[in-house]
């Protein structure tokens, strides 16, 4: 069995820092070692799944052809320099970059909160939800009573939500509130037993995506969550996330894009759910939403599957009472949609965030909760500083993950010594993912700097190409910086031996975290 899946290691680990990291555990602690990689050493996401999102992905392809709506065009909107960072997102995901939308950036929980109610109580025709995480505790209770009540009042309402994240909400009296008031609530890769001979169980759909009536998009690293009540027992201070809220009323659009990964991801859950997929697409008429949708459970919930491909009928300015923001909305801003999902989109976001970095020339700046990067990802950002680009990483002071904690830790010593700036952030869990560089190009998303994030989870990113959207994005990142402690080159080279010998044994491991 060692030399069997030695050989099995050596021949389709592709990144030689897994396959030593496995190679480690599996002659260090053999029969551990046998069990874990045979569990969860490859991406597996499952043949059946993988065969319904390719079918899910050319029944809307198809729909899309037919109605002469192309998502995988507009390169010459932006400067020859960023041209060739963003066909890569293309070749992948089929997406381009659009531009004209209206986008403003939300820090604050009470501010994303009371922007999405007014959205939702304004929604007409249907919302999507894809949440890693549902916590039906606090203020997140108003936003499930507010999808309850569109439902009731006809509007179409879907609430993807994984399996694993979500246990807590499934397990709710919320779960069956959503269910009987008509909201469609689909389990996101569930779990079990008899699964985990077939598929990798830890490979999670870790999207924050909301689309409402086809032309209003949320996206972010903020999950459905109170931070006033999530994870109080970490020790770890209150979560810190963001989220963008887009608007868009032309045909192609980050929201239709956005709605385009949401039906795709619901689509690829269930049988039923790509016939029903496939049904409403062969009745497509400009219109695809229903009203007065049928109650079902999460076992074979969605025998409809929404489709939103349709150009917005409303108007551009939101009627009623709008919430003011600390930061205006800017427009015109043009971007592109970057998903990425296990043995779909190879590893399309990492390719991605390494070529920015390498172009960069006068700054980048990171933001990220969980910082574990590969011996590539380290190389970039340390070329980086030593020919002269100001890098800096502002990551939290303590984690949630022990793991984590101590492998990020085994990185600092040569980051500082190349020229980073490494700021630990005092003020909670940072959780806000943003990438800045240059003052002219941003990541925002739901992506970590880690491995789990590149090539294991169902992730998105926005690309976002407009100065002034960049702009309040660094403006945010400038703002952490403030509750920030910088670390010391000197300081750190004097922690104990122990210490440093403990990180560098959690750093074999952080291919796999």
């Amino acid at each position: 069995m060692m030399i069997l899946l030695t050989l099995r290691i050596l021949s389709v680990q592709r990144n030689v820092g897994v396959a030593i990291a496995w190679l480690v555990i599996l002659f260090t602690l053999p029969l551990v070692g046998m069990v874990a990689y045979l569990l969860v050493g490859e991406p597996m996401i499952g043949r059946r799944y993988l065969q319904r999102t390719e079918q899910a992905r050319a029944l809307l392809n198809e729909m899309a052809q037919r109605e002469r709506l192309i998502f995988d065009q507009g390169q010459e909107l932006l400067p020859e320099t960023y041209r060739g960072v963003s066909r890569i997102g293309t070749i992948w995901t089929g997406f381009g970059v659009y531009d004209n939308h209206k986008m403003k950036l939300l820090t604050e929980p009470d501010e994303i909160f009371n922007q999405l109610l007014h959205d939702i109580h304004s929604a007409q025709r249907v919302i999507l939800m894809e949440f890693y995480i549902v916590y039906p505790e606090g203020r997140v209770c108003e936003v499930l009573d507010a999808v309850i009540a569109a439902a009731q009042r006809g509007v179409e309402c879907h609430l993807l939500a994984d399996s694993v994240g979500s246990f807590n909400f499934f397990n709710s009296s919320f779960y069956h509130k959503l269910s009987h008031a008509g909201v469609i609530v689909h389990q996101s890769l569930p779990v079990g037993l008899f699964k985990t001979l077939f598929k990798r169980t830890d490979l999670r759909n870790h999207r924050k995506i909301i689309v409402i009536d086809e032309d209003i998009g949320y996206t972010g690293s903020f999950n459905l969550v109170d931070p006033a009540y999530f994870k109080q027992d970490k020790d770890v201070g209150q979560w810190i996330d963001t989220m963008v809220r887009i608007k868009s009323r032309k045909p192609i659009s980050i929201v239709t894009a956005m709605a385009k990964v949401v039906v795709t991801d619901i689509g690829a859950e269930s049988n039923s759910n790509l016939d029903a997929l496939n049904q409403r697409i062969n009745t497509y008429t400009r219109k695809l939403y229903m009203m007065n949708p049928r109650i079902n459970d999460v076992n074979d919930s969605a025998d409809r599957v929404v489709g939103l491909m349709t150009e917005a009928e409303e108007d551009w300015i939101i009627s009623g009472e709008v919430v003011s923001a600390p930061l205006p909305a800017v427009e015109p801003v043009t971007a592109q949609l970057i998903p990425s999902a296990p043995q779909v989109t190879a590893h399309v976001i990492y390719n991605t965030l390494v070529t920015v970095i390498h172009r960069a020339d006068e700054r980048i700046q990171i933001t990220t909760p969980y910082f574990v990067p590969d011996e590539a990802l380290l190389g970039a950002l340390t070329t980086a500083a030593k020919r002269g680009v100001e890098v800096t990483l502002i990551i939290p002071k303590t984690v949630d993950s022990f793991m984590v904690q101590h492998a990020s830790q085994a990185y600092y010593e040569e980051l500082l010594e190349a020229g980073v700036t490494i700021a630990l952030f005092r003020g909670g869990l940072l959780h806000t993912k943003t990438v800045v560089v240059d003052d002219e190009y941003c990541l925002f998303g739901t992506v970590n700097i880690d491995m789990r994030s590149f090539y294991l989870n169902m992730e998105v990113s926005l690309a976002i190409y407009s100065p002034a959207m960049v702009a309040q994005v660094a403006a945010c990142q400038d703002s952490y910086l403030n509750h920030c402690e910088i670390l010391c080159l000197e300081q750190w080279q004097q922690r104990h031996n122990f210490k440093r010998l403990f990180d560098n044994g959690m750093r074999l491991f952080s291919p796999l975290l």
